[in-house]
Protein backbone atom coordinates (compact mmCIF):
# COMPACT_ATOMS: atom_id res chain seq x y z
CA UNK A 1 0.00 0.00 0.00
CA UNK A 2 1.63 3.60 -0.95
CA UNK A 3 2.09 5.47 2.04
CA UNK A 4 -0.03 8.30 2.99
CA UNK A 5 0.50 11.84 2.10
CA UNK A 6 1.05 14.65 4.36
CA UNK A 7 -1.12 17.55 4.63
CA UNK A 8 2.15 19.16 3.81
CA UNK A 9 2.37 17.06 0.64
CA UNK A 10 -1.20 16.80 -0.28
CA UNK A 11 -1.68 21.03 -0.36
CA UNK A 12 1.73 20.55 -2.80
CA UNK A 13 0.38 18.35 -4.78
CA UNK A 14 -3.00 20.58 -5.21
CA UNK A 15 -0.53 23.70 -6.00
CA UNK A 16 1.20 22.10 -8.21
CA UNK A 17 -1.51 20.76 -10.45
CA UNK A 18 -3.20 24.22 -10.29
CA UNK A 19 -0.32 26.12 -11.25
CA UNK A 20 0.19 23.99 -13.69
CA UNK A 21 -3.50 24.77 -14.77
CA UNK A 22 -3.84 28.62 -14.44
CA UNK A 23 -0.94 28.85 -16.42
CA UNK A 24 -1.81 26.86 -19.80
CA UNK A 25 -4.54 27.73 -21.66
CA UNK A 26 -7.16 26.70 -19.45
CA UNK A 27 -10.58 28.40 -18.00
CA UNK A 28 -9.75 29.64 -14.28
CA UNK A 29 -12.45 27.74 -12.74
CA UNK A 30 -13.77 28.33 -8.97
CA UNK A 31 -13.65 25.41 -6.39
CA UNK A 32 -17.44 24.79 -6.13
CA UNK A 33 -17.12 24.48 -10.57
CA UNK A 34 -13.92 22.06 -10.43
CA UNK A 35 -16.50 20.27 -7.30
CA UNK A 36 -19.15 20.28 -9.73
CA UNK A 37 -17.30 19.72 -13.03
CA UNK A 38 -15.56 16.54 -11.35
CA UNK A 39 -18.59 14.83 -9.69
CA UNK A 40 -20.41 15.26 -13.35
CA UNK A 41 -17.41 13.11 -14.95
CA UNK A 42 -16.19 10.86 -12.01
CA UNK A 43 -19.73 9.60 -11.18
CA UNK A 44 -21.93 7.15 -12.77
CA UNK A 45 -24.58 9.27 -15.22
CA UNK A 46 -27.33 10.72 -14.76
CA UNK A 47 -27.15 13.98 -13.15
CA UNK A 48 -29.69 16.37 -12.60
CA UNK A 49 -29.46 20.01 -11.01
CA UNK A 50 -31.55 18.27 -7.84
CA UNK A 51 -29.16 15.37 -7.87
CA UNK A 52 -26.06 17.32 -8.02
CA UNK A 53 -27.25 20.60 -5.56
CA UNK A 54 -28.17 17.30 -3.01
CA UNK A 55 -24.48 15.34 -3.28
CA UNK A 56 -22.49 18.24 -3.23
CA UNK A 57 -24.91 20.30 -0.61
CA UNK A 58 -24.69 23.46 -2.05
CA UNK A 59 -27.86 25.49 -3.53
CA UNK A 60 -29.77 24.72 -6.90
CA UNK A 61 -28.68 28.56 -8.02
CA UNK A 62 -25.26 28.13 -6.81
CA UNK A 63 -25.26 24.49 -9.38
CA UNK A 64 -27.11 26.32 -12.39
CA UNK A 65 -24.61 29.06 -12.03
CA UNK A 66 -21.67 26.62 -11.73
CA UNK A 67 -23.33 25.02 -15.27
CA UNK A 68 -23.73 28.50 -16.72
CA UNK A 69 -20.20 28.52 -16.67
CA UNK A 70 -19.30 25.26 -17.34
CA UNK A 71 -21.62 24.87 -20.39
CA UNK A 72 -19.90 28.29 -21.99
CA UNK A 73 -16.94 26.55 -21.88
CA UNK A 74 -18.27 23.69 -23.64
CA UNK A 75 -17.19 21.10 -20.63
CA UNK A 76 -20.70 19.95 -19.64
CA UNK A 77 -24.10 20.04 -21.70
CA UNK A 78 -27.44 20.50 -20.60
CA UNK A 79 -30.34 17.96 -22.32
CA UNK A 80 -33.93 17.85 -21.58
CA UNK A 81 -34.70 14.19 -19.82
CA UNK A 82 -37.11 12.91 -22.79
CA UNK A 83 -38.71 10.07 -20.15
CA UNK A 84 -39.62 13.44 -17.92
CA UNK A 85 -39.44 16.62 -19.74
CA UNK A 86 -39.33 18.31 -16.59
CA UNK A 87 -35.83 17.34 -15.48
CA UNK A 88 -32.43 18.37 -17.30
CA UNK A 89 -29.84 16.33 -17.85
CA UNK A 90 -26.24 17.34 -17.40
CA UNK A 91 -24.15 15.75 -19.76
CA UNK A 92 -20.33 15.33 -20.44
CA UNK A 93 -18.54 16.66 -23.24
CA UNK A 94 -15.37 15.70 -25.69
CA UNK A 95 -13.66 19.05 -24.44
CA UNK A 96 -14.60 18.72 -20.81
CA UNK A 97 -13.00 15.39 -21.15
CA UNK A 98 -10.09 16.49 -22.76
CA UNK A 99 -9.66 19.09 -20.03
CA UNK A 100 -10.03 16.85 -17.10
CA UNK A 101 -7.40 14.19 -18.57
CA UNK A 102 -4.81 16.92 -18.91
CA UNK A 103 -5.73 18.31 -15.28
CA UNK A 104 -5.34 14.58 -14.30
CA UNK A 105 -1.71 14.44 -16.35
CA UNK A 106 -0.30 17.67 -14.64
CA UNK A 107 -1.65 16.24 -10.90
CA UNK A 108 0.22 13.15 -12.19
CA UNK A 109 3.25 15.40 -12.77
CA UNK A 110 3.02 17.12 -9.59
CA UNK A 111 2.96 13.90 -7.57
CA UNK A 112 5.95 12.65 -9.06
CA UNK A 113 8.27 15.88 -7.52
CA UNK A 114 6.95 14.59 -3.88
Amino acid sequence: MADKLTSQEALNLWHQALLSSVRGEGPDLSARQMALFLQVYLAPAPHTVRGLAETLQISKPAVVRALDTLGRLDFTRRKRDQSDKRNVLIQRTVKGSVFLSEFADWVVAASDTL
